[in-house]
């Protein structure tokens, strides 16, 4: 809520219990009179029945849905000097994963996340919850085939680095810098066969374990940071190169 906003985002009214003297209540009810949104006090009861297949912390708010963007607005988003760093999700279906994964992505410097419109999770309130406030701040692109994105991807000059198990090279070993898109798979099945064709290289994890695979948004969030080690890395070099 708090998160909503300081971002800004279209609120239409917020009801709160009658009695809310906690701290964050008292914050939200702040910002909300500074915004001049409606704030409606009601029993608790009363907010139970409102959203009763959802937990709730004494407050919810009437909101806009999360709009989504265009793959162009994304990379249109990208600062001068900096590379385009994407996360194209293959089919991820559970609603956790994506809100992990846009956490990670917040935290990470990521430009933008894309995802199906077909058996894949939208923006849902639990993909909120799960993001921890991250949606808010990470535009999300859902378009109608990733393969056929992955393909205009690459005309604007986006390298395609796909994860998958049985990939020859470790990511260790991988060369990550430039313009990049990371491909993670569903949970299941990983990346689709076209996907996984139109990727310009695969990675994979080292695995050591009894279990063959990391759950989607892990698997993420080790690829992402090892983008942002390695192009640390090369400004550091690249300023110790200049002195």
């Amino acid at each position: 809520m708090r998160e909503a906003l300081r971002a800004g985002r279209p609120i239409n009214k917020i009801m709160m219990i009658r009695d809310s003297h906690s701290g964050p209540l008292q914050e939200i009810f702040a910002m909300a009179r500074e915004k001049n949104i409606p704030v409606q006090k009601v029993e608790r009861n009363s907010l139970n029945r409102f959203v009763a297949e959802t937990a709730n912390q004494g407050v919810i708010a009437l909101v806009a849905p999360k709009g989504y963007v265009a793959v162009e607005d994304i990379l249109e988003s990208v600062q001068p000097g900096e590379e385009p760093l994407l996360i194209l999700l293959d089919e991820i279906s559970d609603p956790h994963n994506l809100g992990a994964i846009l956490r990670t992505a917040d935290a990470a410097g990521v430009h933008g996340v894309i995802i199906p419109r077909r058996r894949s999770a939208p923006l849902t309130p639990t993909v909120a919850k799960s993001s921890a406030g991250a949606i808010e701040y990470v535009p999300v692109a859902r378009v109608a085939n990733i393969a056929q994105t992955i393909e205009t991807l690459k005309k604007k000059g986006v390298w395609l680095v796909g994860a998958d198990a049985n990939a020859p090279e470790l990511l260790w070993d991988a060369r990550l810098n430039g313009p990049l898109a990371l491909v993670i798979g569903g949970e299941d099945k990983g990346l689709g066969r076209l996907v996984r064709e139109r990727c310009d290289i695969l990675v994979r994890l080292p695995m050591s374990g009894q279990v063959n695979s990391l759950n989607a948004s892990v698997a993420a969030a080790l690829l992402v940071y090892e983008v942002v080690r390695q192009r640390r890395k090369a400004i550091n070099h690249e300023g110790v190169s200049g002195n």
